[in-house]
């Protein structure tokens, strides 16, 4: 019971942001889960320390980058594909799955590598090393959540049931991005 009553207080004060400012609490929630998702990565691969570094950086990612693009993607897409429009389900996850996607993916991967510090030419040819794998998982994970996301939840609360995912997504890209830092100290 306890439990519950934590749950529909936590919901309530959500709600509440959300209708004041639904795009910084869009932007603090992705921020959240960007830091969540790698510092969970962190405890899976078994770091010897937490990097809170690499936190702030997919924190900063989440608040600066995803949460307001996908706060404003999910608003187009409603108006762009309305969901009364013949066909509307498919032509929906089309736009997110061939542009939105890609396009997210490919700002992640170069935008986390920048705030590391490296350099463009080192971030661009880390994306041609990753990007298209990468890609194709996102499109193997992501497809089906997007479908149920964008058709069946309402779309203020579509940022929160991505951000959920996103957590173990994080998780994916920060072993996949430390398996090929390793591989590459390894052949230097």
């Amino acid at each position: 019971m306890v439990v519950l009553s934590v749950l529909d207080r936590g919901l309530r004060t959500y709600n509440g942001c959300l209708y004041a400012q639904p795009l910084l609490t869009k932007a603090c929630t992705s921020a959240f889960t960007g830091a969540l998702g790698d510092f969970l990565g962190q405890l899976i691969t078994r770091q010897p320390s937490i990097n809170f570094y690499s936190m702030a950086r997919y924190a900063s990612f989440g608040f600066f980058v995803t949460g307001p693009l996908a706060h404003n993607f999910y608003k187009k897409i409603d108006k762009l594909v309305p969901a009364t429009e013949r066909g509307a389900a498919i032509k929906r996850l089309l736009v997110d799955r061939l542009m939105f996607a890609p396009l997210l993916l490919l700002l992640s991967l170069y935008l986390l590598s920048r705030l590391e510090g490296k350099s463009h030419r080192t971030c661009a040819n880390e994306i041609q090393l990753k990007y298209w794998a990468a890609l194709k998982m996102n499109w193997k994970v992501w497809t089906p959540v997007q479908y149920i996301n964008i058709n069946y939840i309402p779309q203020q609360y579509r940022s929160l049931f991505a951000n959920c995912v996103a957590v173990f997504w994080i998780i994916y890209l920060t072993n996949k991005r430390r398996q090929a830092a390793a591989a590459a100290s390894k052949s230097d």
